[in-house]
């Protein structure tokens, strides 16, 4: 008699098991992705910031700016 009790237990906590292992699953694939959109877009801001500090005067503004910083 006790198998007749324990058993659906035992299966109920199976499946909640099951379920959690695939909930679990689609989230790292999900963070992956997510890892993977954050990767692009920092590369194309560090394009962008790499071709705005190409501009002379850009550059000198911020040459300017550090030596102030240094100096006072």
């Amino acid at each position: 008699m006790r198998i007749r009790k324990t058993l659906p237990r035992a299966c109920a906590a199976l499946r909640a098991v099951v379920a959690r292992g695939r909930e679990r699953g689609n989230a790292v694939g999900m963070a992956t992705a997510e890892y993977a959109v954050c990767i692009i877009a920092a590369t194309g801001f560090a394009g962008l910031l790499a071709t705005i500090m190409k501009s002379p005067e850009i550059r000198a503004a911020l040459m300017n700016l550090i030596k102030k910083a240094l100096s006072g």
